[in-house]
């Protein structure tokens, strides 16, 4: 037995499995499960520029006769959609997997999905488990559902699966599989119109055939308790609701497409009033009501509509007092999300705020910008929106309106994953106005990810590689990238240097017949842990500027007069650049 968490059991069942070949974006919550397959042996695992590329580099290998995986985040599988429809059609050779992860709550993401409806909708087999035990378990057989059955297979996690840890009873050996022979097959892989249609007919015999699959599979299973409450749940919910209601029925669906209109149908008729218990969406009301099948509404109130439905959520909704917890810590003051001291994104957003800047935002640490003290960010829609929506506001002629200067704003790694074609866009439309990569040299928002513009591998982030270690000329030059396509102007600036921001940015915005893109560069403090003696303040004039570029370290004492926390403190000096008085001074 191992105690693992959702994610390092789906990555033990996939190579007991025999899985050959890993690919993905990293995206919280589903990060861990590719950089714990990279480390065993016989898997080539990488990370891909962004989902869509990871799924076609799966589907790929999986054509060519291998298992494969491709894991996202659940927005991750919207930039995914498009081979993953065609997927659904062709079929597969070897087995192909796709673990999703949603993120109830948006713990770490911009909105709330249900990607089960992605499954549905291109009507490929759905796993959910409900802990690592079954994360395990059904890895393995995802496998042999996507060969058995000619298909991809989705395998679906929510975040309270994939980052808690339960005990797992675990082979440890793996399985090798043989390669399957690869022959050409026009009519099966190539999506021209003619060879899409017929192969419509293959899925809906397919189809066909796995609801016949779901009505006698043991992956759903009836619990039969008090007969007066039957409740149909599946994923981690099952877990929260045998804790609030251990007495119910359950009908736990370990596979959630296709759904099993018998077995439901049957589960219902043997309960006086059936329920579904299920968060941020209505997909199983929709689908069981659909079947004809009457669902009431729990009998103090409905679930919350959106966010983590949690056990005393479900406990309020039949109308059961939530039993005693013990009392919370009371008083402790707010601890809002924050730059890291040294952070090289901060000091660009004090320039952009104090230029009263309309900044279209991104994906990453830099969405911080939209938070206190800097207020900075207007948009954060998707990746690789900032450098489009900058470009369509200068269309709507928002500068020349309001008086202030539209500013897109992008990291390195959502750059290569879908900035690159925005920026093309602009170019090619002859777009004028300012874009700001901000190139930290990591992915560091999931955990400090090997990509495109710093270098590393999957496998060489793995084995410690650091970005400040890659050789010149093996990550992407962005700054040549952008010259390459025909920006108009590009400038390299260090983004630990004050003067030399105020100047970069003032610079571009100043010219408004051009398209101006700034690429600041400074390696994030996840992956340069250096630290020079802490900076000293002498005879502080209380002015409080340098408390305003909401450095973790800098602080008032009671005289509101300035100081810093030497045990935060890094000393990146950025403090002393904002100071107007030139009160603090570089530490020996």
């Amino acid at each position: 037995m191992q105690l693992l968490s959702g994610n390092e059991a789906i990555a033990q069942g996939l190579w007991e499995a025999g899985v050959a070949v890993g690919s993905g974006y990293p995206g919280t919550p589903s990060t861990e499960a590719l950089e714990n397959l990279v480390k065993k042996e016989d898997v080539t695992c990488e990370w891909a520029p962004n989902e869509k590329v990871g799924l076609e580099v799966a589907l790929g290998a999986a054509m060519g006769g291998v298992r494969a995986l491709a894991a996202m985040k659940h927005v991750g599988l919207n930039v995914a959609a498009d081979p993953f429809m065609s997927a659904a059609n062709t079929g597969v050779n070897g087995g192909l997997v796709l673990l999703v992860a949603d993120d109830p709550s948006c713990y770490s993401s911009q909105n709330e999905q249900d990607s089960r409806y992605y499954a549905s909708f291109a009507r490929v087999p759905c796993l959910d488990p409900c802990d690592s035990q079954e994360a395990y378990e059904f890895s393995k057989l995802a496998f042999d559902l996507s060969e058995q059955f000619d298909t991809p297979v989705m395998l679906h996690e929510t975040m309270r699966v994939a980052h808690t840890r339960t005990m797992v009873d675990v082979a440890g050996e793996r399985v090798e599989v043989a390669p399957r022979d690869y022959e050409s097959q026009i009519p099966k892989y190539v999506m021209m119109p003619a060879n899409a249609v017929r192969r419509r007919s293959v899925t809906d015999e397919r189809e066909d055939a796995l609801i016949a699959y779901a009505e006698e599979s043991e992956l759903n299973r009836v619990e039969m308790r008090d007969a007066s409450i039957g409740i149909i749940c599946a994923g981690a919910l099952y877990t929260h609701v045998r804790e609030a209601l251990p007495d119910a029925s359950v009908l736990k669906l370990g596979l959630t497409w296709p759904l099993s209109p018998a077995k439901i149908a049957e589960f219902a008729a043997s309960v006086e009033k059936l329920y579904v218990v299920e968060e941020t969406c209505t997909y199983f009301t929709e689908k069981v009501r659909a079947m004809g099948v009457d669902v009431s509404v729990p009998p103090a109130g409905a679930l919350p509509r959106g966010g983590e439905i949690r056990p005393a959520h479900i406990r309020a909704a039949f109308g059961l007092a939530e039993p005693p917890h013990p009392v919370a810590a009371q008083g402790l003051p707010a601890r809002p999300p924050a730059f890291c001291s040294g952070c090289p994104h901060r000091l660009v957003y004090v320039q952009l705020r104090e230029m009263n800047a309309i900044v279209t935002g991104d994906i990453g640490c830099y969405t911080l910008g939209a938070v206190a003290p800097y207020r900075a960010v207007d948009s954060v829609i998707d990746m690789g929106a900032s450098l489009s929506m900058a470009h369509g506001m200068e269309l709507a002629g928002a500068p020349g309106r309001t008086g202030r200067p539209v500013v897109g704003v992008i990291g390195d790694s959502t750059f290569a994953h879908s900035g690159i074609t925005s920026l093309l866009g602009t170019v090619y439309n002859g777009g004028k106005g300012t874009l700001c990569i901000l190139d930290n040299r990591t992915t560091a928002m999931t955990g400090a990810q090997g990509n495109p513009c710093n270098g590393v591998t999957l496998a060489e982030q793995a084995a410690g590689v650091s970005p400040l270690d890659v050789p010149a000329g093996k990550a992407l030059d962005i700054v040549a990238l952008c010259e390459a396509i025909g920006v108009d102007e590009v400038t390299l600036v260090d983004s630990q240097d004050a003067s030399a921001i105020r100047e970069a940015l003032e610079t571009a915005v100043g010219h408004t017949d051009k398209l101006s893109v700034v690429v600041f560069k400074s390696p994030c403090r996840l992956i340069d842990r250096s630290r020079r003696p802490a900076p000293v303040i002498e005879s502080c004039q209380g002015c409080g500027t340098c408390i305003q570029i909401g450095c973790p370290a800098l602080g008032r004492d009671e005289d509101e007069l300035a100081v810093i926390d030497p045990n935060q403190c890094i000393g990146c000096g950025q403090c002393i650049q904002s100071c107007p008085f030139g009160c603090i001074q570089e530490g020996e």
